[in-house]
């Protein structure tokens, strides 16, 4: 239970990140204006809490796993919002990713 608890605040952290990540880009290179912008600072502020509700303590190994998560998180945004449609490389890359995210966070360490 604890780890399904973990990769969803992972999504949950991804969704806010890397959607506020978009709406400032929309509001900025789109041009669509301050709204957007101020939209998205606020879901990047949120994703900021949700990384600290993870069960585990350490600050370093949470924002380590969570790149992964962010490289996968990121590509599959691309493609759902933008149309981005991701090669192979693309795909191993972020395979790679998810694993050493998963090495990171829930490898037992005799705790």
């Amino acid at each position: 239970m604890v780890i399904a608890r973990s990769v969803l605040l992972f999504v949950l952290a991804a969704l806010f990140e890397i959607g506020g990540a978009w709406l400032v880009w929309q509001g900025v290179r789109e041009h669509k204006g301050w709204l957007w912008i101020g939209a998205g600072v606020l879901a990047l502020g949120v994703y900021g809490f949700a990384a600290t509700l993870q069960p585990d303590a350490e600050f370093g190994r949470i924002l380590a796993a969570y790149g992964g998560v962010f490289v996968a998180g990121s590509l599959a945004w691309g493609m759902v919002a933008d149309g981005y449609r991701p090669d192979r490389w693309d795909v191993i890359g972020a395979l790679i990713c998810l694993a050493g995210m998963a090495v990171i966070m829930y490898a037992p360490r005799g705790r």
